[in-house]
Protein backbone atom coordinates (compact mmCIF):
# COMPACT_ATOMS: atom_id res chain seq x y z
CA UNK A 1 0.00 0.00 0.00
CA UNK A 2 1.62 3.24 -1.01
CA UNK A 3 1.54 6.63 1.20
CA UNK A 4 -1.19 7.85 -1.12
CA UNK A 5 -3.76 4.99 -0.16
CA UNK A 6 -3.54 5.44 3.38
CA UNK A 7 -4.38 8.64 3.31
CA UNK A 8 -7.39 8.04 1.61
CA UNK A 9 -8.00 5.11 3.40
CA UNK A 10 -10.98 4.15 5.09
CA UNK A 11 -10.18 5.29 8.88
CA UNK A 12 -9.13 8.88 7.63
CA UNK A 13 -12.62 9.03 5.97
CA UNK A 14 -13.88 8.00 9.34
CA UNK A 15 -11.96 10.08 11.50
CA UNK A 16 -12.20 13.56 9.19
CA UNK A 17 -16.17 12.84 8.22
CA UNK A 18 -16.88 12.42 11.64
CA UNK A 19 -15.02 16.22 12.26
CA UNK A 20 -16.83 17.90 9.65
CA UNK A 21 -20.33 16.27 10.19
CA UNK A 22 -19.89 18.09 13.90
CA UNK A 23 -19.15 21.22 12.23
CA UNK A 24 -22.20 20.90 10.38
CA UNK A 25 -24.30 19.88 13.32
CA UNK A 26 -23.35 23.21 15.02
CA UNK A 27 -24.25 25.39 11.89
CA UNK A 28 -27.76 23.47 12.01
CA UNK A 29 -28.11 24.23 15.62
CA UNK A 30 -27.31 28.09 15.13
CA UNK A 31 -29.60 27.66 12.11
CA UNK A 32 -32.60 26.39 14.12
CA UNK A 33 -31.57 29.32 17.29
CA UNK A 34 -31.22 31.45 14.48
CA UNK A 35 -34.86 31.22 13.38
CA UNK A 36 -36.47 31.25 16.33
CA UNK A 37 -34.66 34.12 18.06
CA UNK A 38 -35.69 35.74 14.57
CA UNK A 39 -39.56 34.20 15.13
CA UNK A 40 -39.67 35.84 18.81
CA UNK A 41 -38.10 39.45 17.91
CA UNK A 42 -41.14 39.45 15.04
CA UNK A 43 -39.41 38.87 11.84
CA UNK A 44 -41.37 38.06 8.84
CA UNK A 45 -40.83 34.58 8.94
CA UNK A 46 -41.37 35.14 4.83
CA UNK A 47 -38.60 37.16 4.66
CA UNK A 48 -36.59 35.00 6.76
CA UNK A 49 -36.82 31.70 4.15
CA UNK A 50 -35.92 34.16 1.63
CA UNK A 51 -32.34 34.86 3.52
CA UNK A 52 -31.56 31.29 3.93
CA UNK A 53 -32.18 30.33 0.04
CA UNK A 54 -30.51 33.43 -0.95
CA UNK A 55 -27.21 32.69 1.78
CA UNK A 56 -27.64 29.41 0.85
CA UNK A 57 -27.64 30.06 -3.08
CA UNK A 58 -24.29 32.59 -2.45
CA UNK A 59 -22.61 29.87 -0.15
CA UNK A 60 -22.75 27.24 -2.95
CA UNK A 61 -21.28 29.08 -5.36
CA UNK A 62 -18.06 30.26 -4.19
CA UNK A 63 -17.50 26.85 -2.68
CA UNK A 64 -16.50 25.89 -6.09
CA UNK A 65 -13.07 27.45 -5.41
CA UNK A 66 -12.76 25.30 -2.39
CA UNK A 67 -13.83 21.93 -4.09
CA UNK A 68 -10.54 22.97 -6.59
CA UNK A 69 -8.20 23.58 -3.15
CA UNK A 70 -9.40 19.96 -2.17
CA UNK A 71 -8.82 18.56 -5.57
CA UNK A 72 -5.25 20.30 -6.47
CA UNK A 73 -4.26 18.67 -2.74
CA UNK A 74 -5.87 15.08 -3.32
CA UNK A 75 -3.12 14.59 -5.45
CA UNK A 76 -0.22 14.26 -2.85
CA UNK A 77 -2.42 14.66 0.71
CA UNK A 78 -5.36 12.70 -0.07
CA UNK A 79 -9.02 13.82 -0.36
CA UNK A 80 -9.87 13.31 3.89
CA UNK A 81 -7.16 15.56 5.03
CA UNK A 82 -7.63 18.34 2.43
CA UNK A 83 -11.74 18.16 2.84
CA UNK A 84 -11.14 18.47 6.39
CA UNK A 85 -8.71 21.58 6.19
CA UNK A 86 -11.38 23.59 3.91
CA UNK A 87 -14.63 22.56 5.37
CA UNK A 88 -14.00 23.43 9.10
CA UNK A 89 -11.22 26.29 9.45
CA UNK A 90 -8.79 26.61 6.71
CA UNK A 91 -8.56 29.01 3.63
CA UNK A 92 -7.72 27.86 0.16
CA UNK A 93 -4.76 30.68 -0.23
CA UNK A 94 -3.58 29.22 2.57
CA UNK A 95 -3.83 26.10 2.88
CA UNK A 96 -2.25 25.51 -0.55
CA UNK A 97 0.74 28.49 0.47
CA UNK A 98 1.27 26.48 4.00
CA UNK A 99 1.58 22.96 2.63
CA UNK A 100 3.65 23.88 -0.56
CA UNK A 101 6.01 25.62 2.19
CA UNK A 102 6.09 22.36 4.29
CA UNK A 103 6.63 20.04 1.40
CA UNK A 104 9.67 22.17 0.56
CA UNK A 105 11.16 22.51 3.51
CA UNK A 106 11.19 18.09 4.16
CA UNK A 107 12.66 18.04 0.89
CA UNK A 108 9.80 17.02 -1.56
CA UNK A 109 7.20 18.68 -4.08
CA UNK A 110 3.13 18.48 -3.70
CA UNK A 111 2.86 15.31 -6.53
CA UNK A 112 1.46 12.20 -6.95
CA UNK A 113 4.33 9.48 -5.43
CA UNK A 114 6.39 11.99 -3.62
CA UNK A 115 4.45 11.89 -0.47
CA UNK A 116 5.96 10.24 2.48
CA UNK A 117 4.46 9.51 5.99
CA UNK A 118 7.31 11.68 7.89
CA UNK A 119 6.73 14.24 5.25
CA UNK A 120 3.03 14.50 5.78
CA UNK A 121 3.03 14.21 9.40
CA UNK A 122 5.01 17.35 9.48
CA UNK A 123 2.79 18.95 6.80
CA UNK A 124 -0.25 18.33 8.62
CA UNK A 125 1.12 19.10 11.78
CA UNK A 126 2.53 22.88 10.30
CA UNK A 127 -1.22 23.46 8.70
CA UNK A 128 -3.09 23.23 11.63
CA UNK A 129 -0.35 24.61 14.27
CA UNK A 130 0.04 28.19 12.13
CA UNK A 131 -3.83 28.44 11.96
CA UNK A 132 -4.32 28.63 15.47
CA UNK A 133 -3.08 31.93 15.92
CA UNK A 134 -6.02 33.36 14.29
CA UNK A 135 -8.38 31.87 16.79
CA UNK A 136 -6.11 32.92 19.94
CA UNK A 137 -5.43 36.60 18.67
CA UNK A 138 -9.10 36.50 17.96
CA UNK A 139 -9.61 35.94 21.63
CA UNK A 140 -7.35 38.11 22.82
CA UNK A 141 -7.55 41.04 20.92
CA UNK A 142 -10.56 41.31 19.02
CA UNK A 143 -12.55 43.77 20.67
CA UNK A 144 -9.28 45.97 20.26
CA UNK A 145 -9.29 45.14 16.63
CA UNK A 146 -12.65 45.69 15.58
CA UNK A 147 -12.64 49.51 17.15
CA UNK A 148 -9.28 49.52 14.25
CA UNK A 149 -11.06 47.96 11.59
CA UNK A 150 -14.16 50.76 11.99
CA UNK A 151 -11.97 53.24 11.50
CA UNK A 152 -12.07 55.31 15.21
CA UNK A 153 -9.20 56.43 16.07
CA UNK A 154 -8.68 58.94 19.66
CA UNK A 155 -10.68 61.89 18.42
CA UNK A 156 -13.90 59.45 17.77
CA UNK A 157 -13.94 60.15 14.44
CA UNK A 158 -14.23 57.76 11.48
CA UNK A 159 -10.95 57.85 9.31
CA UNK A 160 -9.46 55.42 7.01
CA UNK A 161 -9.75 52.00 7.96
CA UNK A 162 -7.47 49.54 9.19
CA UNK A 163 -8.56 46.51 8.57
CA UNK A 164 -8.65 48.14 4.38
CA UNK A 165 -5.19 49.00 4.98
CA UNK A 166 -3.98 45.68 6.49
CA UNK A 167 -5.73 43.24 3.83
CA UNK A 168 -3.89 45.68 0.94
CA UNK A 169 -0.54 45.24 2.19
CA UNK A 170 -1.26 41.54 3.13
CA UNK A 171 -2.50 40.97 -0.27
CA UNK A 172 0.68 42.90 -2.07
CA UNK A 173 2.95 41.08 -0.09
CA UNK A 174 1.41 37.63 -0.58
CA UNK A 175 1.31 38.47 -4.21
CA UNK A 176 4.71 39.91 -4.49
CA UNK A 177 6.35 36.65 -2.80
CA UNK A 178 4.47 34.54 -5.09
CA UNK A 179 5.98 36.34 -8.22
CA UNK A 180 9.25 36.96 -7.22
CA UNK A 181 9.64 33.02 -6.15
CA UNK A 182 8.39 32.28 -9.81
CA UNK A 183 10.98 34.59 -11.27
CA UNK A 184 13.60 33.08 -9.10
CA UNK A 185 12.36 29.36 -10.63
CA UNK A 186 12.73 30.96 -14.46
CA UNK A 187 16.15 33.03 -13.82
CA UNK A 188 17.74 30.32 -11.49
CA UNK A 189 21.15 28.85 -12.71
CA UNK A 190 24.04 29.17 -10.65
CA UNK A 191 24.57 32.87 -9.91
CA UNK A 192 23.87 33.63 -14.05
CA UNK A 193 20.28 34.95 -16.01
CA UNK A 194 20.05 31.64 -18.01
CA UNK A 195 16.14 31.88 -17.54
CA UNK A 196 16.17 27.66 -18.08
CA UNK A 197 13.45 27.27 -15.66
CA UNK A 198 9.70 27.19 -15.78
CA UNK A 199 7.54 30.12 -17.14
CA UNK A 200 4.31 28.41 -16.73
CA UNK A 201 3.66 29.88 -13.05
CA UNK A 202 4.22 33.44 -14.40
CA UNK A 203 1.40 32.65 -17.16
CA UNK A 204 -0.95 31.52 -14.67
CA UNK A 205 -0.73 34.28 -13.01
CA UNK A 206 -0.96 36.53 -15.73
CA UNK A 207 -4.20 34.61 -16.60
CA UNK A 208 -5.35 34.56 -13.75
CA UNK A 209 -5.14 38.01 -12.90
CA UNK A 210 -6.37 39.47 -15.95
CA UNK A 211 -9.40 36.68 -15.45
CA UNK A 212 -10.30 38.28 -11.67
CA UNK A 213 -9.73 41.68 -13.51
CA UNK A 214 -12.41 40.67 -16.01
CA UNK A 215 -14.73 39.84 -13.21
CA UNK A 216 -14.33 42.67 -11.25
CA UNK A 217 -14.68 44.83 -14.43
CA UNK A 218 -17.91 43.18 -15.24
CA UNK A 219 -19.65 43.01 -11.85
CA UNK A 220 -18.05 46.56 -10.79
CA UNK A 221 -18.60 48.82 -14.48
CA UNK A 222 -21.57 46.61 -16.21
CA UNK A 223 -23.01 45.89 -13.04
CA UNK A 224 -23.06 42.01 -13.70
CA UNK A 225 -23.02 41.31 -9.33
CA UNK A 226 -24.10 37.73 -9.73
CA UNK A 227 -20.39 37.48 -11.04
CA UNK A 228 -18.66 37.93 -8.11
CA UNK A 229 -19.72 34.80 -7.12
CA UNK A 230 -17.68 32.90 -9.65
CA UNK A 231 -14.75 35.39 -9.70
CA UNK A 232 -12.02 33.20 -7.76
CA UNK A 233 -13.52 29.95 -9.22
CA UNK A 234 -13.15 31.09 -12.48
CA UNK A 235 -9.93 32.52 -12.10
CA UNK A 236 -8.15 29.37 -10.89
CA UNK A 237 -9.82 27.21 -13.70
CA UNK A 238 -8.63 29.54 -16.64
CA UNK A 239 -5.35 29.36 -14.69
CA UNK A 240 -5.26 25.53 -14.53
CA UNK A 241 -6.69 25.80 -18.22
CA UNK A 242 -3.99 27.59 -18.94
CA UNK A 243 -1.00 25.35 -17.54
CA UNK A 244 -2.39 22.64 -18.84
CA UNK A 245 -2.13 23.84 -22.95
CA UNK A 246 0.98 25.72 -21.60
CA UNK A 247 2.33 22.57 -20.64
CA UNK A 248 0.66 20.14 -23.10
Amino acid sequence: MTVLDQLNSSGLYLVCGAIVLFIAAVCVVFLVRAWRAGIALGMDPVRMKRAITSSATFSVLPSVGILLGVLALSGSLGIPWPWLRLSVIGALHYETQVAGAAAEQVGIKLAPGAMTTQAFATIALLMSACIIWGMILAALFNKRYLKRLQGRNTAGKSGSGFGDLAMIAMFIGMVSAYLGSYLGELVSGNGRFTFSGSWIPLLVAAVAAAAMAGFIYLAEKKHWEWLDNFSIAGSMLLGMLAAVLAGA
